[in-house]
């Protein structure tokens, strides 16, 4: 089947159209949907090359920060008060929970020339760039954090538009393989760019502000030439109410049982991610005996090698996903995987078996993501009203982001006596029941998926 790089401006029938019954005279005219969703279309190498340069950018603008930058410039601000960073960072993630459902509602009922998506893309990028110049020359930590917190909602939002898009026009078919690509861009994206930061390190304005501007640019060029559309032909019957915007935090799981199921795996399988990596630094400073401020090279390391691996995981997963036309398996796979490393770290007590572990955990993440990733969008219960289905998805993989950190202290000094080594082995065996578990919900209890 030839590819086709056409803008999705087609209006599809509606999906709750009801069949027509030739015996009982006159058939009653299809419903008319609340909003409706454009065509799905395959998409051409091209088209995907810029997709891949958008999700790209739009990782190497938030991520940068995230890893590095903030890091630097909160020990600017406030030496000696690192626990600041978790304040700052931590509050961006909750202004941004909150508000994603929201942003998503909007997005899905836009109708303007540039589409659905592309008003949200740009704008979002652009709030980002600015917040980012507003961090480096943020006086004090308060201001630092607030302009974070827009910084934050900028990059998040343009990040969800990419993927809204992919939702909005990448067919079954072809999501195991646009989903792995795209999420191998967003592992490399980091690596590279704390790279280029390190090489603007004598001025903090150019430490966020190149990232930022250059991710901004690619995130722009996507729609700029692969534009989505025009969307104002769609159906759009059903105004935002409070109803709406209340609704949009939740679903009905008993009515979309496989997106509900799929929303538990994924959770639980992230809390047992977020249970192995909460204190990565202080667990191999102390299975390798060392001080916290020389694991900084050995976080580097394994980090680097961890990228290839996730790199790896993603592509081949999602590629091998939709040849064989087979998901679940995969996401299966990928919580197997990631009991291995997570044994293997429980147990490590020198470099290489830590190297080993870290690298199946980070090729296993990669391989779970990407196909569960071309999961979600098969069983979104509306596809019209993605953006604010796929919010609700994020929550999956936010919630334990920020829950996990709270329970680990407390199962790390299990069976501990005071002043004694804190048991990361059961920290990293929770972690990894947890991991397995997530992975054969998703297996077991989706069924509209092979």
């Amino acid at each position: 089947m030839p590819h086709d790089d056409r803008d999705v401006s087609v209006v599809v029938p509606p999906p709750t159209a009801a069949l027509q019954d030739t015996t009982e005279g006159p058939a009653a005219p299809p419903a008319t949907p609340e909003i409706e969703a454009p065509a799905l279309q395959r998409v051409g190498r091209d088209y995907l090359a810029w997709l891949m340069i958008a999700s790209f950018g739009g990782a190497l603008a938030l991520m940068v920060p995230l890893s590095y930058s903030l890091a630097v410039r909160i020990s600017d601000l406030a030496p000696g008060h690192e626990e600041r960073l978790g304040y700052v960072t931590g509050s961006a993630q909750f202004a941004y929970l909150v508000l994603s459902p929201l942003i998503g509602l909007w997005s899905d009922r836009t109708r303007s020339r540039l589409g659905r998506r592309t008003p949200f893309m740009i704008g979002g990028a652009l709030l980002g760039t600015v917040a980012l110049a507003g961090v480096a020359l943020a006086p004090s930590v308060p201001l630092l954090g607030l302009a974070w917190v827009f910084g934050m909602i900028g990059w998040s939002t343009a990040g969800q538009a990419i993927q809204n898009v992919q939702a909005d026009r990448v067919p079954e078919e072809q999501r195991g393989r646009v989903s792995a690509l795209t999420s191998a861009m967003t592992q490399i994206a980091p690596v590279l760019g704390i790279g280029l930061a390190y090489g603007v390190a004598s001025s903090t304005f150019l430490v966020f502000l190149v990232p930022g501007v250059l991710g901004a640019a690619m995130v722009m060029l996507f729609p700029v030439f692969r534009p989505e559309g025009d969307s104002r032909a769609l159906v759009h019957t059903s105004g935002v109410t409070v109803r709406s915007m209340v609704t949009s935090y939740g679903f009905n799981p008993r009515r979309y049982p496989d997106f509900g199921w799929n929303w538990l795996g994924r959770f639980v399988f992230f809390m047992g991610l977020y249970f192995n990596t909460t204190f990565g630094t202080f667990f191999y400073a102390q299975r390798l005996d060392l001080p916290v401020k020389e694991v900084a090279g050995i976080v580097a390391v394994i980090g680097t090698i961890g990228v290839v691996a996730a790199s790896g995981g993603a592509i081949g997963g999602g590629l091998l996903s939709d040849k064989l036309g087979r998901r679940k398996l995969f996401t299966l796979i990928g919580s197997t995987v990631f009991v291995a490393g997570a044994v293997a770290e429980a147990f490590a007590h020198s470099m290489p078996q830590l190297i080993v572990g870290a690298v199946l955990m980070q090729f296993a993440i990669a391989v779970f993501s990407a196909v569960d990733q071309a999961i979600v969008f098969a069983v979104l219960p509306d596809r019209a009203e993605a953006g604010r289905y796929l919010a609700v998805v994020a929550f999956s993989q936010k919630i334990p982001s920020a829950v996990a950190p709270l329970i680990a202290p407390f199962v790390i000094t299990v069976g501990v006596g005071e002043g004694g080594e804190k048991n990361y082995t059961v920290l990293y065996l929770i972690g990894a029941v947890l991991a397995l578990v997530g992975g054969l919900v998703v297996k077991f209890k989706v069924k509209s998926v092979r």
